[in-house]
C-alpha cells in the first residue's frame, strides 16, 4: 500500500519532477479545466438541441468524476506532502491550504443539489462556483503564483499609491460637489455623486453620466483627470518592477548563482 501511495504521490505531485505519466495527467487534468469553462461559457447560450446538451451533461459528469478522484487522492497522499504529520493531520493539513479549497469548492455546486433542495436560480448562482476550476491551473502553471509573489513583495508600495489614489479622489469629490452643486443639485446630490465622478476621472473611463457645467468644475475636473494619469500609472510601474526582479532572480538561480563572467558567486 504504501508503494502504491508513493507512485500516486509521484503521478499528482505539485512540482516540476515529473515523469511521462505525470506529464499526461497534467494534460488531461488542464484539458478538461478548458473543457469545463468552456461549458460554462456554453451554458450561457440557448438554442442548443437536446443531444448536445446531453453531451454536455456527460462531460461535466465525468469532469466532476476525475476532479473529485483527484481531490480525494491529493487528501490520501497528504502524509508524504507533510512527512512530519500524522496521517490525519496532515489530511486537515492539506484540506485547509488555498488550493485544496479550490478543489472542492470546483465540485460542490455539482453534489449540493443532492444533498439540498436549492431553488434554481441559487442553483444558477452555485454553478458559477464552476468557474474556480480555472484556479487550478495554478498548480500546474507558475503564472499565478509569481503574480502573487510579486503583489506581496510590493505590498507595502502599492498600499501608500493606492492610498495617495483614494485621498485625491475624496478631495476632488468633495470639491466638485462644492462647486457643482449649486449648479446641479440633482446631479451632485452630495460628496458620493462626486466620489462616483471623482472614480471615473481618476480612472480615465469617463463614462460621461455626470460631468461639470461650470467654469471652476471644468478647471479642477481637467487638473484631476491629469493628476490621475499619473497617480494611477504609479501602481502598474511599481508591479512591472517586481516582476523585473522577479525575471532577475530566476535567471540568477538558473544560472547557479555564479557570475556568467567572473565565475565568481553572486
Amino acid at each position: 500500500m504504501k508503494k502504491l501511495q508513493r507512485a500516486v504521490y509521484n503521478l499528482i505531485r505539485e512540482d516540476d519532477e515529473n515523469g511521462l505519466a505525470a506529464a499526461v495527467f497534467d494534460g488531461v487534468i488542464i484539458t478538461l479545466i478548458i473543457i469545463n469553462v468552456a461549458l460554462v461559457i456554453l451554458d450561457t447560450f440557448s438554442g442548443f438541441p437536446q443531444p448536445v446538451l446531453a453531451v454536455f451533461r456527460y462531460v461535466e459528469i465525468g469532469s466532476v468524476i476525475i476532479f473529485t478522484a483527484e481531490y480525494l487522492l491529493r487528501l490520501w497522499t497528504a502524509p508524504l506532502k507533510f512527512p512530519d504529520s500524522r496521517p490525519l493531520r496532515a489530511g486537515f493539513q492539506y484540506a485547509r491550504s488555498f488550493m485544496a479549497i479550490v478543489d472542492l469548492l470546483a465540485i460542490l455546486p455539482f453534489y449540493l443539489p443532492f444533498i439540498f433542495p436549492i431553488d434554481l436560480r441559487v442553483l444558477r448562482m452555485i454553478r458559477l462556483l464552476r468557474l474556480l476550476r480555472l484556479l487550478k491551473m495554478n498548480r500546474y502553471t507558475t503564472a499565478l503564483s509569481t503574480i502573487a509573489g510579486v503583489f506581496r513583495r510590493k505590498a507595502a508600495q502599492l498600499l501608500s499609491s493606492m492610498f495617495i489614489v483614494a485621498l485625491l479622489m475624496v478631495v476632488s469629490s468633495v470639491l466638485m460637489y462644492t462647486v457643482e452643486n449649486p449648479v446641479q443639485p440633482t446631479v451632485f446630490r452630495n460628496a458620493f455623486s462626486g466620489l462616483w465622478w471623482a472614480v471615473a476621472t481618476l480612472t480615465t473611463v469617463g463614462y460621461g453620466d455626470i460631468y461639470p457645467v461650470t467654469a471652476a468644475g471644468r478647471v479642477i475636473s481637467a487638473v484631476i483627470a491629469l493628476l490621475g494619469i499619473g497617480l494611477v500609472a504609479v501602481p502598474t510601474g511599481i508591479i512591472s518592477a517586481g516582476f523585473v526582479e522577479n525575471i532577475e532572480e530566476n535567471n540568477t538561480a538558473d544560472r547557479g548563482d555564479y557570475c556568467p563572467h567572473c565565475g565568481k558567486k553572486l
